[in-house]
């Protein structure tokens, strides 16, 4: 049986011409060699796979062939070429500094150097992975690289830039590897079937080289791998069902069932795709990627960041068709949390679903909005309730049971006064206006919705947006007795006895809201704790964002005897000492004092 040779090792490029994706490298060593332009020492780094060691050994039988071409690219037939491609030659050698990193290793390389080469000008040492030279072995090749005999080029080759002493990169031509896109990559793994008699699918390619990442190497072994699997003829199918990639389409149908709003076909995709094997952090991940081509294709002066086939551009054209441009960033936003919060979550299966789920779900409650396209009306001015008369010197308000519900009478919103519309006065309705915002400018959100809904041809209807709904005092007592019931669940359970005692009241202004207290200690507490708080709360409630709160201590109606509460120390001590004989007899002769 005839050996084996994996294709990496096969189809290894033998000349800078056949160098894939690293053409400017290329270009830069042969004007380098063309001028007579060679340094002593160079320095190749990137990611895995991409050509460095490669570029190296081109390199090296360049500047040692004996007939190379007028654009410096080795000749393959002369002795040197021959000797090195043969694994004889001495003057082209190889270390690797994974396994010589220690100051031995380096003294055996600095007596190397010391011979001059048999064939060719130059004595070339290659050094892979120097990242892995210890410290003093570093040290100890400073001297030599610096300075070299005439005849000695050094080229060190990295994936780990960042592990090399800046006394080493000071001294070197420093040359970044690019990871090799994917176009390249299916142009040469296309070219190379074709040498091996194979016939594959451009979007089997494409997943090949997506998988790659970058790396040509590793693009090469999965079409070995996939080869061995499938034979000679590769469809799409058998290489994501070996390669356990998800297919697309299950993309394309969870976008379908997100727009008609079917979120528990959604769930049940992804239970299939668990149940497939397939890890559910990458599904998540896919997502958020298909979103964003879809996001993509809107604008076709950004199609070019696509690094898709045609075939597949096609569809995912014609869903973007479908998808407001709102719902995608929207859900990419999601999506990309989801992403973010997975490691954290304690029960990741949920969070995703929870996700599917929401984002069916907004695009349900949005479809009523953007398929109606209302008569544009006038916006009517919000009616504010009547507030209670107070008088500038507010009488003190009637203590409430904390248990006993508020009167009919507090409870119902006096009704507004309302006119016969012949006689209410014939005014023109006023032109909308744009809706804004508190604050004076427009979210992104929805400049987004109604620049779609612009260009399907509606006319959005703008709202006015002022954040005053008025409210009464129904409302208000309903709104109270919530806060009560929050501060009790906090255990603030004395607070919310305070609250209960009193019933608030609106001011004239209709928007200033005024509570009470027993005495100054609790309203200081409440002005310095719990003020600020409250008046938050409550807008939300009240759905009113300039609602104000102020508290007042609670007077005691004439006539009436309040029993004094104590809170402080001292209050309870001169309590004490007014009310009871012996204790102030005891403080006499104690000689006590309050402080």
């Amino acid at each position: 049986m005839e050996q084996f040779v994996v294709s990496a090792r096969k189809y290894r490029p033998n000349s800078f011409e056949s160098l894939v994706g690293q053409e400017n490298i290329a270009t830069t060593l042969k004007n380098s060699i063309l001028r007579g332009q060679l340094a002593h020492a160079y320095l190749f780094c990137g990611p895995r796979g991409v050509g460095k060691t490669t570029s190296a050994r081109i390199f090296a039988k360049s500047i040692n062939c004996l007939n190379p071409s007028e654009d410096m690219e080795p000749c393959g037939q002369c002795e040197s070429c021959l000797s090195f491609s043969e694994g004889r030659s001495y003057c082209i050698h190889e270390l690797d500094a994974a396994s010589n990193n220690s100051v031995d290793d380096i003294r055996n390389l600095t007596e190397m150097v010391r011979i001059p080469p048999q064939i060719g000008k130059y004595s070339v040492y290659i050094i892979d992975e120097v990242h892995m030279l210890s410290a003093a072995a570093f040290n100890a090749f400073l001297k030599t690289l610096e300075e070299p005999p005439a005849y000695a080029i050094f080229i060190l080759a990295t994936t780990e830039k960042h592990k090399i002493l800046p006394t080493i990169l000071s001294r070197c031509q420093t040359y970044d590897f690019n990871r090799i896109s994917i176009p390249d990559m299916v142009k040469n793994l296309s070219e190379i079937a074709q040498k091996e008699g194979v016939t594959i699918e451009e979007d089997a390619l494409h997943i090949l080289a997506q998988k790659a990442d970058g790396a040509m190497r590793d693009a090469l072994t999965l079409f070995d791998q996939t080869v061995a699997f499938c034979g000679k003829n590769i469809k799409y199918e058998q290489v994501i069902s070996n390669l356990n990639i998800l297919d697309y389409e299950y993309y394309f149908r969870l976008i379908e069932h997100f727009l008609a709003g079917d979120y528990t076909s959604a769930l049940l995709i992804f239970d299939e795709i668990l149940s497939k094997g397939f890890n559910a952090l990458h599904f998540i991940s896919g997502l958020s990627s298909h979103l964003r081509d879809l996001i993509v294709c809107k604008k076709e002066a950004s199609e070019s960041l696509l690094q898709l086939p045609a075939s597949l551009i096609v569809r995912y054209k014609e869903q973007s068709a479908k998808c407001s441009v709102p719902f995608l960033y929207e859900s990419l936003s999601v999506t990309t949390g989801c992403e973010a919060a997975y490691r954290q979550s304690g029960n990741p299966r949920l969070l995703i679903e929870f996700t599917l789920m929401k984002l069916a779900m907004r695009n349900l409650s949005a479809q009523p909005a953007a398929q109606s396209a209302p008569a544009v009306q006038s916006v009517p001015a919000p009616q504010v309730a009547s507030a209670p008369a107070v008088s500038s010197e507010p009488a003190a308000p009637a203590p409430v049971a904390p248990s006993a519900p508020a009167s009919p009478a507090a409870q119902e919103a006096p009704a507004p006064t309302q006119t016969s519309p012949a006689e209410q006065p014939q005014t023109p309705a006023p032109a909308p206006r744009p809706a804004q915002r508190v604050g004076g400018g427009l979210s992104l959100k929805d400049m987004l919705k109604k620049a779609e809904m612009r260009s399907q041809g509606i006319e959005a209807v703008e709202e006015v947006n002022t954040g005053e709904k008025p409210f009464t005092m129904a409302e208000l007592m309903v709104a109270w007795k919530e806060l009560i019931e929050e501060e009790k669940q906090a255990k603030r359970t004395i607070f919310a006895t305070t609250l209960e005692q009193y019933q608030p009241t609106i001011m004239e202004d209709g928007l200033t809201v005024e509570f009470y207290v027993s005495n100054d200690a609790q309203k200081s507490w409440v002005e310095e704790k719990r003020l600020l708080k409250m008046i938050s709360q409550m807008r939300g409630k009240l759905q009113n964002k300039k609602m104000n709160m102020k508290v007042e201590v609670a007077a005691t109606p004439e006539g009436e005897q309040v029993k004094q509460k104590l809170y402080t120390a001292r209050e309870k001590a001169e309590y004490l000492l007014r009310e009871h004989e012996a204790v102030r007899d005891l403080a006499q002769k104690l000689e006590l004092d309050i402080k």
